[in-house]
């Protein structure tokens, strides 16, 4: 049975690994004002610009129904079947639609990954992983539900703005946090986004100190992959966090930008590193 590993832009995975690994992806919208386009092709860039010049966030719009049915039904074309990792269901109203688009198949499965970013993309990956190795579709969704809690998804910010604008902090909270240089750390927990730790002092210092406690905390890994993933970063917060996995001793370690949809939810200078627990 030839399989089809499928996701939304969300998966913030390069082409090249989209390529590698034959995940296949649907786009969300991103808003920019009058402008309409899709994650993947308005940039992070664009984004920050944007934000910058208007003082507010873009709105991002989920896949619909419609658009999801036709990308699965170009998939079956050349597929006997499709496994679609969706954003979580607390964050997007994107599994939702997926499900009810899948009502139009026999042999279209949704699972929601209950992460975000590349922790959507270390599931995608084993899954086809399994699908190349000739396990069952039915072998392949049972082992994926078992991994949606093994996912460690984290990542620290620079600053609260793009928190604020959200309206997933206030004002003051942001004002005291940027003032006295706190970086914290949100991590995905039940499928949601919450806040964790604080780091205080310069970023790339906080991404060190970020880095060593969350490789101390979660210390029972799968190496097989991980990844550091950002939406922007200086050289050095980049290598800092990848030598840091690269010393834990992961196999693969990818070093992957943040698409549209993530940045404008995180803003700049935001660095996580992503994993699965044993």
């Amino acid at each position: 049975m030839k399989i089809a590993i499928s996701a939304e832009s969300t998966i913030d995975l390069p082409k090249e690994l989209l390529d590698k690994y034959s995940i296949n992806t649907v786009p969300f919208t991103i808003l920019l004002g009058d402008k309409i386009g899709l994650d993947g092709v308005i940039t992070p860039d664009e984004i920050f610009d944007y934000v910058s010049k208007k003082k507010v966030l873009p709105k991002t719009s989920a896949v619909n129904q419609y658009q999801y049915e036709e990308h699965f039904s170009k998939l079956l074309e050349n597929h006997d079947a499709i496994i679609h990792f969706s954003l979580s269901c607390e964050m997007s109203c994107a599994y939702a639609n997926a499900v009810k688009a899948s009502k139009a198949f026999k042999n279209v499965y949704i699972i929601d990954s209950r992460s975000l970013s590349t922790g959507i993309a270390l599931l995608a990956i084993k899954a086809s992983k399994m699908a190349n190795n000739g396990d069952s579709v039915e072998r392949i969704i049972e082992q994926m539900k078992e991994d949606t809690g093994k996912v460690q998804a984290g990542f620290v910010l620079n600053k609260l703005d793009y928190l604020k604008k959200g309206g997933r902090c206030s004002g003051l909270v942001c004002f005291g946090a940027n003032l006295l240089h706190i970086r914290p750390q949100i991590l995905v927990k039940n499928g949601k986004m919450a806040p964790y730790k604080k780091y205080r002092g310069n970023y790339d210092y906080c991404v060190g100190q970020y880095c060593k406690d969350t490789l101390a905390e979660f210390s029972n890994n799968d190496k097989s992959v991980a990844f550091v993933t950002y939406t922007t970063a200086s050289d050095e917060a980049v290598e800092c966090a990848y030598n840091y996995l690269k010393n834990a001793g992961f196999k693969e370690i990818y070093k992957t930008n943040a698409g549209a949809t993530i940045s404008s939810h995180c803003g700049p200078n935001t660095l996580g590193i992503l994993f699965m627990t044993k």
